[in-house]
């Protein structure tokens, strides 16, 4: 009896080694230009409250990391896997169920539009199989192509370990906000180094949060007082940052 191929999914055999770290290296680099310098992940609408002085920078930021835990960085877990197993309706289904969580109009905005700008870099970046055959199924409304999800198909096509996928990325996040603090004025850059420190034990937890989801419909969200202020954020009449 012949035995069928296995069919090709464009994803490395394994996982790991010093190309894929440095792979990594380039997509969580602030410079990357996927967009995340406009975005402030709820921070300016706290300042525009005025309920958010220099002391409740890490407060807020450990908030958004605790969040992520649960929405996008489970969400990007879940892709990375799909793509590694080639179950794409997999990864459909978890890009579709953390866009139907995100509840602010701003939040989803700014999920797709940094996600879309990673599809059309992930080619020329890291000549990502995945990100092209999700760049497919985006253009044709399959599936709106949410930022975590992006990032974690071309983290899977390069060969980053999931684990490390989801920490790196929710590095990245609080790295941003960091950096949106200082612009903010809320904070300088010696202290944002102090509170990425600071953050680690909440990243850690985040991951392993992220890490044990197992189904789209463990993705979850409940943050009620980020979603009102996000609110208020969109009707400002200046803004510095997206979200």
């Amino acid at each position: 009896m012949t035995r069928r191929a296995p069919k090709p999914s464009g994803v490395p055999k394994t996982s790991g080694g010093l190309g894929a770290l440095l792979a990594q290296f380039q997509l969580t680099d602030s410079a990357f230009p996927s967009g995340l310098y406009t975005l402030s992940h709820g921070l300016e609408g706290y300042v525009q409250l005025r309920i958010a002085g220099a002391d409740d920078v890490h407060d807020l930021v450990s908030g958004v990391i605790r969040a992520a835990g649960t929405a996008d960085a489970a969400a990007l877990a879940l892709a990375h896997r799909a793509v590694a197993s080639d179950d794409w309706d997999a990864v459909v289904e978890a890009d579709r169920r953390l866009h139907a969580i995100k509840l602010g109009p701003e939040q989803r905005t700014a999920s797709v539009r940094t996600g879309r700008q990673l599809l059309g870099l992930a080619e020329p970046a890291f000549g990502s199989a995945p990100a092209v055959r999700l760049g497919r199924l985006v253009a044709g409304g399959a599936t709106p192509g949410n930022h975590a999800v992006v990032v974690g198909a071309v983290h899977a096509g390069l060969g980053v370990p999931v684990r490390d996928a989801v920490a790196g990325d929710l590095y990245a996040l609080a790295a941003s906000c960091a950096t949106a603090a200082v612009r903010l004025g809320r904070s300088d850059f010696r202290r944002a180094q102090g509170l990425l420190r600071a953050l680690r034990p909440e990243i850690v937890r985040a991951a392993e949060t992220a890490l044990a989801a197992r189904d789209p419909r463990d993705l979850r969200s409940s943050t009620p007082l980020a979603d009102v202020v996000a609110a208020a954020h969109e009707r400002a009449e200046a803004r510095l940052f997206i979200t």
